[in-house]
């Protein structure tokens, strides 16, 4: 990739869903392709794009394995954070029916959210390295027992066809997505609501973790996520990634950072940004 503007990279072929997420928050960016979350890092990091696009979890599925690592290695800032609405859909060679299809392709997680789904149709799941990965697998197989699960963009790519739509188990699915850069982006404290990602490594003394945390109960701010995963090979080197509601500046924010600071080793700040309308409980659309 050439150093340009404008650009915003994302992991897997063209057709994924976070290739979907690109367009639908950055339509004056053009979308790129990267064979892998940390290539996604590295063009961003190396001023060849502007913004990496990269899922974090899914309501259904769960949180995406190896972003937590990272995060805080890959040398980017979260400036903001989207949830899409996800819709699975079963392609297949054109003139296929659903009834011909007994073996299904897709990434784990999107096989996750349909699961019940290809039970009850007695298709077999089979893991492939992303949605539109499998889209164009089965677009250059002759074999008309075998689809994909992958959005309708990756059917329009490819030239399958749509068999069945919006197959996933639940209709509430949203995919949490955030957007990367190289430089911070922290938004203006002026009441509207916004997020604070870090991640910390607790130090090696009784209660540490429940010591570190009080800071932000004691000063009403609100955690919306708290993640843990070793690091180091160890199973005793714990490291946590947490959300919280609130401003670097606000007051509250300063006293509990400053208590956390105190039982940990480290604290790494990831970014503060504005937060998506869906975490309003009103909208019916939380993914975390």
């Amino acid at each position: 990739m050439s150093n340009m503007s404008n650009i915003i990279v994302y992991q897997g072929e063209e057709g994924a869903f976070s290739h979907l997420a690109c367009r639908a928050y950055y339509p004056d960016h053009e979308p790129r392709s990267c064979r892998s979350f940390a290539h996604a890092f590295d063009v961003v990091r190396g001023g060849n794009a502007d913004f990496a696009m990269i899922p974090v979890e899914n309501s259904l599925a769960g949180r995406v394995s190896d972003i937590y690592h990272l995060l805080p290695e890959g040398g980017l800032h979260i400036i903001a954070e989207h949830y899409l609405p996800v819709h699975h859909n079963l392609l297949a060679l054109p003139g296929t029916k659903r009834e011909q299809i007994k073996t299904a392709y897709s990434h784990p997680m999107a096989l996750s959210q349909v699961r019940e789904r290809l039970k009850n149709w007695g298709i077999t799941a089979r893991s492939d390295l992303d949605t539109a990965g499998a889209a164009k697998r089965v677009s250059e197989s002759a074999d008309t027992s075998i689809a994909a699960i992958a959005s309708s963009l990756a059917a329009e790519i490819y030239g399958l066809e749509v068999l069945e739509a919006n197959i996933e188990d639940a209709s509430h699915n949203p995919t949490r997505f955030l957007t990367l850069a190289k430089s911070a982006k922290i938004p203006p404290r002026n009441g509207e609501k916004v997020v604070t990602s870090f991640v910390f490594k607790v130090r090696n003394l009784p209660a540490a973790l429940y010591k570190a945390m009080g800071g932000f109960a004691t000063n009403g701010i609100n955690m919306t996520k708290l993640e843990s995963y070793m690091v180091d090979g160890s199973f005793t080197a714990t490291q946590f990634y947490a959300d919280v509601e609130g401003h670097p500046d606000d007051p509250g924010m300063i006293h509990a950072l400053e208590e956390l600071a105190f039982f940990t080793d480290y604290v790494y700040m990831l970014g503060t940004y504005v937060a998506d309308i869906s975490r309003d409980a009103k909208s019916g659309s939380r993914g975390v």
